[in-house]
């Protein structure tokens, strides 16, 4: 498996592009079918297979087509809460708020008052 860490965004892009291709072609599926199934133009996919800079949603479409978005779970991985930033975001609230005494308390109605 090939490292990233110090590659071009532009290698990354090539690389990612070679191996939708791969598998596509493993799949003996032609560009046109599988940019029709992923509900995208024949140009993205093509554009998405040499490499060049598409929109991720059509990335997403293209695995969706080829049953593989499932491996963005791969790509990446859910991480866990932390349990400090947990208890940080978290917190019950333990009191009520104090009623501004500035502000007018409305008046208890009762029968026979109808003013």
């Amino acid at each position: 498996m090939k490292q990233f860490t110090s590659r071009s965004d532009e290698f990354i892009l090539s690389e990612l592009g070679d191996r939708i291709s791969q598998t596509r072609l493993n799949a003996n599926i032609s560009q046109k079918l599988l940019a029709k199934e992923a509900g995208i133009s024949q140009r993205t996919m093509t554009r998405i297979e040499s490499g060049e800079s598409v929109q991720f949603i059509n990335i997403i479409r293209v695995l969706r087509a080829l049953n593989m978005v499932n491996n963005l779970n791969v790509f990446i991985p859910k991480v866990p809460e932390s349990p400090l930033q947990k208890l940080k975001l978290k917190k019950q609230r333990q009191r009520a708020s104090k009623h501004d005494k500035g502000q007018q308390q409305e008046a208890v109605w009762t029968w026979g008052d109808d003013s």
